[in-house]
């Protein structure tokens, strides 16, 4: 919504507005240009960055620095006597991470983070705009007119 072309109402702000019926609905065309040309794409954009990252996440990685050490300590973690009735923290053992595995981790973290946002702004829009679908509905339906 363009606010300079409505004016400014200074009566506006004399009254907090917080329930959402008291908003004034956008204009349709308005909706779906800002629905078409800003919103889906930067949700394509974001949603191809974390497909790359996911697919470098689940190639081997040849130039880990830290694999000498991991395979090390599995070798010695297989080597080792577990005795728990005399120490019951001998069996305790920590691998590290490989650096795929991390970035794995944070790839399905903001995976989550992405769909909470997206239901969020969905929310707002959908509560403007009238649209009823839901943003998957609505991206999947951009995506396929627009051969993505």
């Amino acid at each position: 919504m363009t606010p300079a072309r409505q004016g400014f109402d200074p009566s506006s702000t004399a009254v907090r507005q917080t329930d959402s019926n008291t908003r004034k609905s956008i204009d349709p065309t308005t909706c779906q240009g800002f629905k078409d040309n800003v919103l889906f794409p930067s949700w394509q954009t974001r949603s191809d960055v974390l497909t790359y990252c996911a697919g470098v996440a689940t190639s081997p990685d040849p130039d880990d620095p830290d694999l000498i050490l991991r395979e090390t300590e599995f070798a010695r973690d297989r080597e080792r006597v577990v005795n728990e009735r005399l120490d019951p923290y001998s069996a305790r053992f920590f691998p590290r991470e490989a650096r795929t595995e991390s970035l794995a981790n944070l790839v399905r973290n903001q995976r989550t983070v992405e769909d909470i946002i997206r239901a969020r702004t969905w929310g707002m829009v959908a509560e403007r705009c009238g649209d009823p679908a839901s943003w998957e509905d609505a991206l999947n339906n951009w995506r396929h007119s627009n051969k993505r």
